[in-house]
């Protein structure tokens, strides 16, 4: 296995964990008025974002 494998095989394992550990509500206030959600959705969908924008920095790197 490639080291650039096992290593996002270890970031994926620790963010599953992270996120199925913190199951409690939080409040969240963006630009709508205050929403209540869990912190596991609150957490996937930031984990989410950030892949989607690392991923459109890398492919427009490589493009160049």
């Amino acid at each position: 296995m490639r080291l650039r494998t096992i290593g996002f095989v270890v970031l994926a394992a620790l963010a599953i964990w992270f996120i199925a550990a913190n199951t409690g509500s939080v409040t969240v206030r963006l630009w709508v008025p205050s929403v209540t959600l869990p912190l596991w959705i609150v957490l996937t969908v930031t984990l989410l974002v950030g892949v989607v924008l690392g991923l459109l920095i890398a492919r427009r790197r490589a493009q160049r």
